[in-house]
């Protein structure tokens, strides 16, 4: 499965790969690889850190469904539908999200990389902690991977990943990317 290049379709096809793990989820308070979190509190993150950026960023209020706790599923699909909405409006093309940390960029190519390749990297996580199949695109992965080691130092002290997680030699660009970002690549452990 070869992502597109376009962010209005790559946010489409990752968006609903997650998707399908929230609908596969059984058990919302099943621990995921992300300390501290459950599964719940994957689909969580997603849902509450976005609406804040882009609202602050390019004034955009995104809908709101219920919360988390309350149904993560809706919650889920109402967060992905208004981001797909904001995607596939054709104003978009002319928006820009000005952030004081990353100056000011096409709307859609803020989205893609700060919230899309979020989503595409928590799939691992959702997926891992409710059993289902954790499988990523390898040539995304690699794409991320070559892109994150250039800025290593910055996403490093940006608090937002944890220390690289050493994996074997000859591995593929799925597990490097984890260990990478801090994941252990084979939690809960093989």
């Amino acid at each position: 499965m070869a992502l597109p290049y376009r962010p209005t379709e790559r946010h489409r096809q990752v968006a609903r790969l997650f998707t399908d793990r929230v609908r596969g989820t059984r058990s919302w308070d099943a621990p995921s690889p992300v300390a501290d979190w459950a599964a719940r509190d994957v689909v969580r993150h997603l849902v509450e850190w976005f609406p804040g950026f882009l609202a602050s960023g390019a004034g955009i209020e995104l809908s709101r469904g219920p919360s988390v706790d309350e149904d993560p599923v809706a919650a889920w699909q109402v967060h992905c539908d208004a981001v797909q909405a904001v995607l596939d409006d054709p104003e978009t093309a002319h928006r820009k999200l000005v952030n004081p940390h990353i100056g000011s960029l096409p709307l859609a190519t803020a989205i893609d990389q700060f919230y899309t390749t979020d989503v595409f990297m928590h799939t691992w996580d959702l997926s891992r902690a409710t059993g289902q199949d954790d499988r990523l695109d390898l040539d995304f992965c690699a794409l991320l991977l070559a892109q994150m080691e250039q800025m290593e130092q910055a996403i490093r002290s940006s608090g937002h990943y944890g220390a690289r997680v050493e994996v074997p030699g000859g591995a593929d660009s799925q597990t490097r990317l984890l260990g990478f970002i801090g994941r252990d690549p084979f939690w809960p452990g093989r």
